[in-house]
């Protein structure tokens, strides 16, 4: 595969036990199988396509394909942000697959960092554990991002 993956980790703890490491082991392939079903589907848009459409006719081929990999999918589905308890904003995920992992699309030359700390935020405002970051330019990449619920609860605890 051509994709770089880029595996956000749980936060290690002060000590760790195999079972420790066996959890992350875990988070590592979580959604594996879907991942690479969504990811194939990526791909063939890319293929199909080439680079330079809009964000949207990446983001409508690529919810044909995914139909057609028996895949559901939501499109823009809403996020509510909570600050303390109290809801302070609103934005939307490009694709939710199988309720299971979120996808951001970029029609961009190349990713930036700013891309990846968008799909981080849509995996903190919600359950979902998985995103993954597409890049249709002349070079398609993408990322694979785990942040794990511990990790959401950690961070509300500390916020």
């Amino acid at each position: 595969m051509n994709g770089r993956e880029t595996l956000r980790r749980r936060m290690a703890p002060m000590t760790t036990s195999p079972n420790d490491a066996d959890r992350a082991r875990v988070d590592d392939f979580l959604h594996e199988d879907l991942t690479r079903r969504i990811i194939g589907c990526y791909y063939a848009v890319g293929r199909k396509l080439g680079p330079g459409y809009l964000e949207s006719v990446y983001k409508r081929a690529l919810g044909i394909e995914l139909a057609r990999a028996k895949c559901s999918c939501a499109f823009e589905a809403p996020l509510d942000v909570f600050y303390d308890g109290i809801g302070v904003g609103r934005f939307f995920a490009d694709l939710i697959v199988e309720n299971a992992v979120i996808v951001e699309l970029k029609a961009s030359s190349a990713l930036v960092e700013a891309d990846k700390k968008q799909l981080i935020n849509c995996l903190s405002c919600t359950n979902i554990e998985v995103g993954l970051l597409f890049q249709f330019g002349a070079k398609r990449t993408f990322e694979r991002v785990v942040f794990s619920n511990q990790n959401k609860e950690m961070l509300r605890q500390h916020s």
